[in-house]
């Protein structure tokens, strides 16, 4: 199992946890994309993962119809699947051979109510009818880069478009100081939904190391209690940001337009061991 392997996107990696015999994680062209444990899939092992994990868990109680778009190893439908029974889950994924890997060595088949549409995750969500879904997540990256394309309010609109009345959009991002993107992609967020949040490790936030940021968004209130006790409590902790001190970092920042969408910013070398590009 544990090997690489030629996929419509580059070279997916499959590596075992040593330390953890059902854990593995995925990397593609050599950026770690997403962990699994086949045994315990609500075993978050990566920050990001938990974060949105965090923001799933503090809504009501009860199964939910859940979109992702973008796949990796299926981590965040998996761990759906685990804590809400009787989820219906769609995952929009572009590369089939990724899918078709994963299926074959990482048990996919065993995610109850689960389907896959193979293609891009803009033209994905535009077939997709309105109102369908509680929630809908964003995961979804070439590389170590987001897709432009899914950063903007055009695309933002047609995710509303999609949810249920007071339904949660949830959204994962990486940048760097001076946090330009993460900025206008908050601005883009709150300009469709009128309740938005984030959340990231404090040295994220201030600006000292690149990582990931997640925004939740609605237009209804968000569970922001629930989300900061989990935020606070998690063994990976994050701070919260809403209301006013959202409002403080959003700034003047612009909203991203069809058009105009900045490519998210690169990861320093350090971070994946990665060669300068």
């Amino acid at each position: 199992m544990a090997g690489r392997y030629p996929i419509a996107s580059g070279e997916a990696e499959l590596l075992r946890d040593l330390d953890h015999a059902d854990g593995w994680v995925l990397s593609v062209d050599g950026v770690p994309q997403s962990y699994v444990d086949l045994g315990d899939p609500t075993h978050l092992d990566f920050e990001y993962a938990r974060h949105m994990g965090d923001v799933v868990d503090s809504l009501p109680e009860g199964p939910l119809d859940v979109l992702h778009v973008g796949g990796g190893a299926f981590t965040l439908p998996r761990y759906v699947a685990a804590t809400r029974p009787g989820s219906r889950q769609i995952v929009i994924e572009p590369d089939g051979e990724l899918v078709d890997l994963v299926r074959a060595q990482l048990r996919l088949r065993e995610v109850p109510r689960l389907r896959v549409h193979v293609r891009d995750g803009r033209s994905g969500v535009v077939r997709l009818r309105e109102d369908a879904f509680d929630v809908v997540m964003l995961d979804a990256f070439t590389g170590a880069d987001i897709p432009g394309e899914l950063t903007t309010a055009e695309f933002t609109r047609d995710v509303e478009r999609v949810l249920r009345p007071g339904g949660t959009y949830i959204l994962n991002m990486a940048d760097g100081r001076p946090l330009t993107f993460a900025r206008r992609v908050v601005a883009t967020v709150s300009e469709v939904f009128p309740h938005a949040l984030l959340l990231g490790e404090p040295g994220v936030l201030r600006g000292r190391r690149f990582g990931n940021i997640i925004v939740a968004a609605s237009k209804a209130p968000l569970p922001v209690a629930g989300v900061t006790r989990r935020a606070a409590n998690s063994p990976m902790r994050a701070r919260c940001v809403h209301d006013e001190e959202l409002d403080r970092f959003r700034g003047q920042a612009r909203p991203l337009r069809d058009g105009d969408e900045v490519p998210s910013p690169a990861p320093p070398p350090a971070v994946f061991g990665l060669k300068d590009r």
